[in-house]
């Protein structure tokens, strides 16, 4: 069966994602894509709806990113959403302009057409988040304007009968109390989705398709342990059997005693049957990341050594038709390959890959899943909750939560910080209602006192934040009590440390990880 798909055209935003996330929260499928894509490509995916984001430019600029008018007379429903909206305006004969009063933040809207089949169940006046500095002076011919704000006089606006739909603040975001009532409205009323694309069809489609790419071949497995990898490994045994063969690859930058637990799990010990082969190779990546400072110079550094590694494990084992990775969509997104939004970093399963891989082709059965809907699968392929629930963990491991260079004194120092974290965090029984947490190595060092003595040591950086798709995040509120004892223990018992600071950075402006 066929599934149903909203695509989101992406014009720089930064909540591109974001509203992704939320169409698939209504059961529906979604991706994001450039709105350099082809008119044509996009007829042929036949959507049942369009999304255009926001972005930063203003639409009436000659290089501004546009869209051709077409696209709004294929008879699919499109919903425009800040920039989106003005753009949809401008296109279609409105009038865009710069605005004499920006709104940004929390603004009271008041719906002025409440038969509105986006504002069924929305309250008359409802809080939104505004973002802009233009504003739609006149909205384009056949449109009715639908909300307006003391200072916005064209809040949203539409064409009930061309299934066009304009709003010029950002229901994705939580900030707007009934946005996910909004987007529910367009995607199920509006496109007439059914909302039935769940995990469990999703894993039974995913085996299915695995089958029939796969057929006779065998099929090696990237697997270190975090849940991406985990679920994909996992998935691919249900789905070729002795065909596969796992292989992790313990690169000495992992947290501290990891490639000893995955191996307790994984291994022959473990309860699954997943061929499992570790491979020590941890010297042979710090004499590669000596010297190296940039990060993504590091994040390629470690991403190329990781595929050599697994070359020379597929030459032992014999031929190897396919290499699995657990590339999860906002790896994607973010290595600049789902849309159009700046290359934010190189992932390890994505943008950090040589070009060259001996292998006939690379599988990546969580492609189109976010971290949270990667979890669900894994639920419903039976894999533990312990396992499903643990903390997210980079690619490329320590590497991109050390700054600077790498040396094994470091991760040793980062490792044994990170388990105090850890420890206390858990004790403080706040493993599971934080989204993230973790200790890095900042690249500072400072003086400091200990035992009488000057030291010179470096600072430890503890990252905790809040976050629903870790795509948007908030520093997390650890009570004061439990991160002084974080930061006693660390001092005292980590050699190498004299300071402890707490990260209270937002994503954006900052990403979750440091590098």
């Amino acid at each position: 069966m066929k599934r149903e798909l909203v695509i989101v055209i992406d014009f720089g935003g930064q909540y591109n994602q974001l509203v992704a996330r939320r169409v698939r929260e209504c059961n529906v499928y979604c991706e994001i894509y450039s709105y350099k894509t082809d008119l044509m490509k996009i007829k042929e995916m036949n959507p049942k709806g369009i999304i255009l984001t926001g972005g930063p430019n203003s639409c009436y600029e000659a290089d501004s990113p546009t869209y051709q008018k077409e696209l709004f007379e294929l008879g699919i429903p499109v919903l425009g959403l800040c920039y989106g909206a003005q753009l949809m305006m401008h296109v279609l004969g409105g009038k865009v302009e710069r605005a004499d009063v920006r709104e940004y933040g929390k603004t009271e809207v008041l719906i002025d057409k409440t038969s509105s089949k986006i504002f069924t169940g929305v309250s008359e006046k409802t809080i939104c988040w505004m973002s802009h500095f233009d504003y739609i002076s006149e909205v384009a011919p056949e449109f009715e304007i639908t909300a307006h704000t003391a200072d916005c006089p064209t809040a949203a606006a539409e064409c009930e009968a061309r299934k066009l739909y304009a709003i010029q603040f950002h229901p994705e975001v939580l900030h707007t109390e009934q946005g996910k009532d909004m987007l529910s409205n367009f995607v199920l009323n509006v496109c007439g989705c059914a909302g039935d694309w769940r995990m469990d069809s999703f894993v039974e489609e995913s085996i299915r398709q695995i089958r029939e790419k796969v057929g006779s071949g065998k099929v090696l497995c990237a697997l270190s342990g975090g849940v991406d990898s985990s679920v994909a490994a996992v998935l691919l045994s249900q789905a070729v059997g002795d065909q596969l063969t796992c292989v992790f690859v313990d690169h000495g930058l992992l947290r501290k005693n990891e490639g000893d637990e995955v191996e307790a799990v994984f291994g022959s010990e473990g309860n699954y049957d997943l061929n499992f082969v570790r491979v020590n190779a941890q010297q042979r990546f710090y004499d590669k990341l000596a010297g190296v400072e940039d990060p993504e110079a590091k994040r390629k550094i470690i991403g190329e050594e990781f595929i050599r590694v697994f070359e020379e494990e597929a030459k032992k084992i014999g031929a190897v038709d396919f290499l699995v990775q657990g590339t999860i969509y906002p790896d994607v997104v973010e290595s600049g390959l789902g849309g159009e939004s700046a290359v934010i970093k190189s992932h390890h399963n994505v943008g950090g890959l040589p070009d060259y891989v001996d292998f006939k082709e690379i599988i990546e059965p969580l492609r189109d899943l976010f971290k949270d809907e990667v979890r669900k699968a894994g639920l419903e392929l039976g894999i533990p909750e312990y396992l499903v629930f643990r903390q997210p963990f980079p690619g490329p491991g320590l590497g991109v939560r050390i700054v600077g260079e790498v040396t094994a004194e470091k991760v040793r120092i980062v490792q044994d910080a990170d388990a105090i974290y850890r420890e206390e965090i858990a004790n403080a029984k706040m493993d599971r209602s934080i989204g993230q947490y973790f200790a890095g190595l900042t690249n500072m060092r400072s003086v400091g006192v200990m035992g009488d003595e000057r030291t010179y040591d470096y600072a430890v950086a503890l990252r905790a934040v809040n976050t629903v798709d870790f795509m948007t995040a908030e520093a997390a509120e650890i009570p004061f009590e439990v991160l002084q004892k974080v930061m006693s223990r660390i001092i005292n018992e980590v050699k190498g440390v004299n300071r402890v600071f707490y990260d209270l950075t937002s994503k954006p402006p900052g990403t979750i990880e440091f590098e």
